[in-house]
């Protein structure tokens, strides 16, 4: 203990006082670090073919940090020069070994290392320029974080340490400092300098004797304050463990006067009493005591079981978060309308009720003040008859319409039933015997009677909606469309276009139908149902025209929306996700695209929120939850994308996107196993006509870093015509970069859907110094976007 508070004073011995007294600095500017003139002047000289240095930043206790022009790829970095005397000890070349070691790290949650060296004597390495504040900056002005925000961070950072401690790099000084908010994703900086330092201490190097801390007191695992035993990931498991509790409680474990007094404390007292927030739940608690159990043996063994624990926390919270279930009580009034059942004996008739249901919500989701579940959600109940507390509580919502239709020739019966979640009792009840003419009517008192019981304020602008056809034979076969639309299969799509077809017929001026059709077309192209050229000129025209008959109405601007990608028209895009938001601002689906628009354009802080309200309007939608794993994706929170695909599976384990998609996130974290699962069941259930599924395995085998193999199926894949975009990622994950551009640029002329990521991907890193990528950003319009 005391060589260990030895080797501290010298580090900090600068700040001595003149009575000997140390004083703990309240913030980089109170060490004197700046580098002698001369030596900047140096400095400055030996980089400047590669670096304008701008500006000192900061200082730690090894490193000055100055932003620096990188002036070849023309983008701001932080340079981070060693301490002369600390680099003098430490030795070029054990220096230059731990960060190239550092440097091979690849995780969207660990900060890369874009280049290190020798600038005449003075150690250095470049990273990211990251505007967002470090954890230390928001405690200092935030104070404790929501307890999902901080159980998310704590399991993005679990992730990057599992990661790395897999490579063989363990951190050392994992602290809130050194984690990061890059674009609102946590990430970890500073691998590789503390391992340098162990060693060179190990070793005897007069760098122990004359004193440089590996670490920082307040989140030092026992094995560090105590110099026992061999450190090892287990080390930076106890250090997470410490950020987490202070992220949820807004102050540091371990405190003390002095970082002597602190050292000293922890060496000799018993961890003080762990406390926290009444609403911290068990789970969250559980994993935070784990994390810090005295003995390395007690503590998880891995991140990834760090990583597990957290996720069983989350899942916790979002049960304990649940909005309160009585109206009365709640901010915001929700409801969900599950599928009304078809009470008329005839199956033939199902479309109907569910057409009837599907189109409550639309009349509930314009009013004011009343948050309505999607249809996709509630519609995951059908053909059930669900506890309606659970239904409640796995749809998020304090209120449930339930009821039944019976149609017999022109004879039409609704009964409906509003359900208040917390105690099962009945607010409201009705039954309607009409004619089939008065259907619209029928819905439209459903709505009117449930706001007047709810007590839901309307708004001249948010009035229920009129009668979309007076023409009910339209109306029917609308409902049959949109039916067979939600089945979304080759056969299903096909007639969906007959009866939207047949609707119009019956009424021209039908602006629903117009935009059922748009839908199914886009759908169409995708899937390559037909060709995507006609695809998209069939939809766009089906679209313009609802948009036209209907400037109201929400699913018609979505639909533009998905044409003017096609088109490339980013801000056109924009501007129609957002002109259905307005009218609609409980469509899912528009929250959904506008995400993935905010994703391919570099707005990932957005594009999370569009992608999370999508997810609490549509909880139960595995299309949803995909969509949401691939802007989770985007933003590099790898472990986020995952859980989004897996729960999607659980919904619908044949999605094809989920299995697909989740097979590539398994091989970015290393899982091979399970990629090569996935890559088995797409092949047996889809075959491989168009070379899919071998290019994916393709991508499985260059990120295990067997080129050879991978080349080959590529080559397979690309002689069956795979997708040129997709071509284009896995020869850049081949490190063939010259193939890549070749088949990028194809990706460019044919329009692939591949090249609405480019911008944004981290699949297409490597390639993003290269001249030749701007260009093709600006061939596409996303280069200034």
């Amino acid at each position: 203990m005391s060589n260990l508070i030895d080797r501290f004073k010298g580090a900090f011995s600068h700040i001595a006082k003149a009575r000997g007294q140390w004083q703990e600095p309240t913030a980089p500017e109170a060490i004197d670090t700046s580098l002698d003139p001369a030596l900047l002047a140096k400095l400055a000289s030996a980089l400047s073919g590669s670096y304008r240095i701008e500006k000192e930043v900061g200082a730690g206790g090894m490193a000055l940090v100055f932003q620096a022009r990188d002036l070849k790829h023309d983008r701001e970095v932080a340079l981070k020069v060693l301490k002369p005397d600390l680099a003098s000890r430490l030795g070029r070349e054990r220096f230059l070994r731990e960060i190239q070691m550092a440097a091979r790290l690849t995780h969207p949650h660990i900060l890369p290392l874009h280049d290190s060296g020798d600038a005449s004597g003075l150690l250095y390495y470049v990273m990211p320029h990251v505007a967002g504040p470090s954890l230390k900056d928001r405690l200092k002005k935030e104070g404790p974080l929501p307890a999902e925000e901080a159980v998310d961070i704590a399991r993005a950072v679990a992730s990057a340490l599992d990661y790395a401690h897999r490579q063989g790099v363990v951190h050392r000084d994992i602290k809130p400092a050194n984690i990061m908010m890059n674009q609102g994703v946590a990430v970890v900086t500073d691998f590789g300098i503390g391992k340098a330092i162990s060693e060179a201490g190990a070793q005897g190097a007069q760098l122990t004797q004359e004193g440089m801390l590996v670490g920082t007191p307040a989140y030092m695992s026992p094995e560090q304050t105590k110099e026992r035993g061999e450190i090892d990931g287990r080390s930076d498991i106890y250090s997470l463990g410490l950020v987490l509790h202070e992220l949820l409680t807004g102050e540091p474990l371990f405190t003390g006067p002095t970082p002597i007094a602190l050292l000293v404390r922890r060496a000799s007292q018993a961890m003080p009493e762990l406390s926290y927030p009444g609403e911290v739940p068990h789970e969250v608690r559980h994993a935070v005591h784990t994390a810090l159990a005295e003995s390395p043996d007690e503590r998880f063994a891995t991140g990834a079981d760090f990583v597990t624990a957290l996720v069983g926390a989350q899942r916790a919270l979002s049960d304990t978060f649940t909005p309160p279930a009585t109206p009365a009580q709640s901010a915001e009034i929700s409801i969900a309308v599950l599928p009304f059942s078809n009470m008329s004996g005839d199956p033939e008739n199902e479309y109907f009720s569910d057409g009837v249901t599907e189109e409550i919500i639309n009349s509930l989701t314009k009013l004011g003040g009343l948050r309505v579940a999607a249809r996709t959600s509630s519609f995951a109940f059908k053909g059930q008859s669900p506890d309606i507390k659970e239904a409640g509580r796995r749809l998020n919502v304090s209120t449930v319409l339930e009821g039944s239709v019976r149609q017999s020739g022109d004879q039409l019966r609704v009964t409906a039933q509003l359900i208040n979640v917390a105690d099962g009792y009945h607010l409201w009840s009705e039954r309607w015997d009409r004619q089939m003419d008065d259907v619209f009517a029928v819905q439209d008192e459903i709505a009117g009677a449930i706001a007047d019981r709810l007590k839901v304020t309307l708004s001249a602008s948010q009035e229920i909606p009129a009668r979309p056809t007076s023409n009910v034979e339209a109306y029917q076969l609308y409902l049959k469309g949109r039916h067979l639309w939600n089945h979304r299969d080759e056969d299903s799509l096909l007639k969906a276009v007959d009866y939207f077809e047949k609707a119009i017929e019956r009424d021209p001026e039908f602006a629903h139908a117009y935009s059922g059709l748009a839908d199914t077309y886009l759908l169409m192209g995708s899937y390559r149902i037909i060709d995507r050229g006609e695809a998209h000129e069939k939809a766009k025209a089906a679209a313009l025209k609802a948009c036209e008959l209907d400037d109201s109405l929400a699913e018609a601007h979505t639909s533009m929306g998905q044409v003017l990608r096609r088109e490339r028209d980013w801000e056109g895009e924009e501007r129609a996700y957002k002109r259905a938001i307005e009218l609609n601002p409980n469509y899912a689906t528009a929250h959904q695209w506008y995400a993935t628009l905010l994703a391919a354009l570099g707005r990932m802080d957005e594009a999370v929120q569009e992608a999370r309200r999508a997810e609490e309007l549509d909880p139960l939608s595995h299309a949803i939850l995909v969509t949401s794993a691939i802007v989770f994706d985007l933003a590099r929170d790898v472990d986020c994308a995952l859980n989004r695909l897996k729960r999607a599976l659980e919904l619908e384990p044949e999605f094809a996107s989920a299995i697909g998609y989740s097979g590539y996130v398994y091989a970015q974290r290393g899982m091979f196993d399970e990629a090569f699962k996935t890559n088995e069941k797409m092949a047996e259930k889809w075959g491989d006509e168009e070379g899919g599924v071998t290019a994916h395995r393709a991508t499985i085998y260059a990120l295990m870093g067997d080129q050879e193999k991978g080349r080959e199926l590529l080559e397979k894949a690309i002689e069956q015509e795979v997708d040129p975009g997709y071509a284009a990622f896995v020869w850049t994950a081949l490190g063939e970069y010259d193939l890549a551009f070749e088949w990028l640029d194809r990706a460019v002329d044919e329009n692939s859907w591949f090249v609405f990521h480019m911008k944004v991907h981290p699949a297409l890193d490597p390639l993003r110094p290269d001249p030749r990528f701007d260009k093709l950003l600006d061939r596409v319009g996303l280069a200034g976007m």
